[in-house]
Formats: structure tokens, C-alpha cells, sequence
């Protein structure tokens, strides 16, 4: 990757009862709107560790590395309008109601049905699509 490039990483938390975990976005760009949890991969990190650790800062959920599918890699030109990036994303299976504490740059975290979402940021309506096509 060059300098002008970002690898992050994003996952995608269904319940077993049809719904999605998602954050609100408190800062720019796509404020106030909801997105999968997830952020840059540091230094010396593997995309799956951020993607464990990025979904416990936003939302407070912790999983194991071990329980996060690889859904694929997404790197379309202008998928983020701050510039080049590329996201690892991952999917995991959670009990439904998993309690949620909202941290990091997430002004929010909630449970949304996958029939009633709102306009997501980004693609993560590509991303969501791709994972839940993956469980079927």
C-alpha cells in the first residue's frame, strides 16, 4: 500500500434472531449515520485483531478472534470519500440481545432488524449484503 492508502477493518454481528449490530457515526464524514463497528488497522496488527478489538471499542462487545468469519475485501474506488482505503471484513454470529455499550467514535450502538435498516454509511450495505448472503 502506498502512503496515500488506509487498511481497516469492519465486521459485520447478526443475531440469530435476524438483526444487525451497528454504530452511529459521531464524527465526519457520514456523521450521524450508521455503519458496521469497525477502523484502522494499527501498526503491526493483523486485520482480524482490529476487527476484535475496533467492535469492543464501538460497541462493547468482545469476541474471540476465533469466532470471525472473513467475509471478503473491499476496496472500490471512492467507498470513502477522506480517500484510498481498503477494509478486511468479518462476520460473526452473536445470542440475540447482547448488551451494548456505545465507545470509542461511536455516538451510538443498537440492534437494528435486517428488514428495517437506515441509510448506511460508506458500502456497508455492500459489505452487509455479502455477509448475510454468506449465512444462507
Amino acid at each position: 500500500m502506498t502512503a496515500r492508502e488506509v487498511f481497516t477493518a469492519d465486521v459485520v454481528v447478526l443475531s440469530r434472531d435476524g438483526h444487525v449490530l451497528l454504530v452511529e457515526r459521531s464524527k465526519p464524514p457520514f456523521k450521524g449515520y450508521w455503519a458496521l463497528p469497525g477502523g484502522h488497522v494499527d501498526p503491526g496488527e493483523s486485520a482480524l485483531a482490529a476487527a476484535a478489538r475496533e467492535l469492543a471499542e464501538e460497541t462493547g462487545v468482545e469476541v474471540d478472534v476465533r469466532d470471525l468469519r472473513r467475509v471478503g475485501v473491499f476496496d472500490a474506488l471512492g467507498r470513502d470519500p477522506r480517500g484510498r482505503y481498503v477494509t478486511a471484513a468479518f462476520l460473526t454470529v452473536l445470542p440475540a440481545g447482547a448488551p451494548l455499550s456505545a465507545g470509542d467514535d461511536a455516538a451510538a450502538a443498537a440492534w437494528w432488524p435486517l428488514d428495517g435498516l437506515p441509510m448506511l454509511a460508506f458500502d456497508h450495505a455492500e459489505i452487509l449484503a455479502v455477509a448475510t448472503a454468506a449465512t444462507r
